[in-house]
């Protein structure tokens, strides 16, 4: 592909013959990765701005460049408005526009992607199609699974994987759509055909700085990116109208919606439904068509996520067949909920739950199975949105009996600051602080302790319950890493559970 060709997709010219003809065998935004007659676009990252990195790109090889403003290189340079767009409608071209061969379903809210992914991926398979999958835990289609280090690959990356999983037969593609992913315009030139709203709650504050920010990143998923592309009168979107903030989006979307939720005029909606430490069972109305289900995944959050994954399959015009055998065949979701083996009449959990809302969801999901005490095991995140330590502080001492505060990530911050931040609202929650002999020698009040090490705290909170408890380890769920520092050191909150269950 020539260097004119691809700047026709972003509306400029080579300024001269030779650059027109020059040809590009491939595009970068790393500069580490530009090989010879490589495209380089400058980028700024949160850590690193592209523009730094061109005289790097230059001497690898690369036959032109893409920048922001003016800079001087001794290859073509092409000034536009807008790198990070550029980039995204310059993947969208070289990999041959992608998006548009696939059915490719968009699933944005702070909580539930995963798990409705995981839900929509195994209906789809139920109902015949090649799916493939691009969310937090990994991407993944055709038994081949990759790790993906953020939940929306950059568009070059993104646009690369859509003409894989294509090539490769997959006919469908579930992506889970972050907030970043859409202000970063990583999503630009992606032709959805259905876009699902899952809730909207406290996260990434530390980026978008207000919830009112970050509530109209979300909706521009339906209210531009849903409209673009082919055939727009196809394009559907599928709310979870038992949030307020689905019921707003549902009054502002231009395109057909299908609203999912316990509301009589919901086209899917769940009727006599019986939640329990093994599942939920249930009944749900789709369009007056009725499907019986039983579901191995436990809580109120998880029905909501069942409900938006139908919903997906509505817009589709899956069958209810296919709709319950692919909600029957999840067992579990990696970290979400998860049940770690051992003791039945001891059951211990591992979940991703690191906003408030979400950890409110599972706390009160396993509080409502009658446990004789829950024990919750977490922490927050460092160089991320402070305000919620504290409100999740107290979510746990509200809803737990023992609250064991410990470190996540704690990145460039030290774990016992952030600590810091958490315990006001654990101790406007409940006064008794243990210590680990306490805990040893049994206790009975509802309280907390501190154990900055993650390790020691699984194993102290574990061997704090007795038959008939429940415990809970929340905040890294399928992550296999802590980020401590600048490393990325080895941990599964699954692994460190089970070792303990072990011996």
């Amino acid at each position: 592909m020539n260097l004119s060709r691809l700047l026709q997709t972003i509306g400029v010219q080579a300024d001269s013959p030779e650059a027109q003809t020059s040809p590009i065998g491939s595009v970068h935004y790393d500069s580490r990765d530009v090989v010879p007659q490589g495209l380089f676009v400058a980028i700024k990252g949160f850590k690193f701005d592209g523009h730094d990195f061109i005289d790097d790109a230059v001497q690898r090889g690369a036959s032109a460049i893409v920048a922001q403003y003016p800079v001087a290189a001794d290859v073509p340079v092409v000034t536009v408005a807008d790198t990070r767009k550029a980039l995204a409608s310059l993947a969208d071209t070289f990999f041959g526009h992608p998006s548009r061969e696939l059915t490719l379903i968009g699933i944005t809210g702070t909580n539930g992607k995963t798990t409705t992914a995981y839900i929509l991926e195994s209906i789809l398979r139920e109902a015949g199609f090649n799916a493939g999958v691009i969310g937090t835990v990994n991407y993944r289609y055709n038994q081949k699974v990759f790790d993906n280090p953020v939940t929306t690959p950059e568009s070059l990356d993104l646009q690369r994987i859509l003409r894989e999983m294509k090539d490769d037969g997959v006919s469908h593609v579930v992506m889970e759509v972050s907030s970043h992913a859409i202000d970063l315009d990583r999503i630009f030139r992606c032709d959805l055909d259905v876009a699902v709203f899952t809730n909207l709650s406290q996260d990434h504050l530390d980026y978008h700085q207000d919830m009112q920010s970050y509530w109209e990143c979300k909706k521009r998923l339906f209210t531009e990116h849903l409209l673009e592309g082919n055939a727009p009168g196809r394009k559907t979107a599928v709310v979870n109208a038992d949030t307020s903030k689905g019921r707003q989006l549902i009054k502002e979307v231009s395109c057909p919606c299908v609203a999912v939720g316990h509301a009589p005029e919901n086209p899917v909606r769940p009727i006599a439904i019986d939640m329990g430490l093994k599942g939920i069972n249930g009944t749900i109305d789709i369009s007056g068509d009725t499907i019986l289900f039983q579901s191995k995944l436990a809580g109120r959050h998880n029905l909501e996520n069942i409900l938006c994954a139908a919903g997906a399959a509505t817009a589709l015009n899956l069958s209810p067949q296919c709709i319950q055998a692919g909600i029957e065949n999840i067992s579990a979701v990696p970290g979400r909920l998860q049940r770690v083996p051992g003791p039945e009449k001891r059951p211990v959990f591992v979940d991703y739950a690191h906003t408030p809302d979400a950890l409110e969801n599972v706390l009160q999901a396993l509080k409502a199975l009658g446990p004789d005490k829950l024990i919750c095991i977490f922490g927050c995140g460092g160089d991320r949105d402070r305000t919620k330590r504290p409100m999740m502080g107290e979510i746990s001492g509200r809803l737990s009996d023992l609250t064991i505060v410990t470190s996540d990530n704690p990145r460039t911050e030290q774990p016992a600051a952030i600590i810091t931040d958490i315990l006001p609202g654990v101790k406007a929650a409940c006064r008794t602080e243990y210590h680990p002999e306490d805990l040893r020698n049994g206790w009975q009040k509802k309280g907390y302790l501190v154990e900055p090490d993650r390790k020691q705290a699984i194993r102290l909170g574990i061997e704090a319950a007795k038959a008939g408890d429940i415990v809970v380890i929340a905040g890294k769920g399928h992550e296999t890493y802590q980020i401590v520092g600048d490393q990325t050191l080895a941990f599964s909150d699954v692994e460190e559970a089970a070792a303990v269950i072990g011996n």
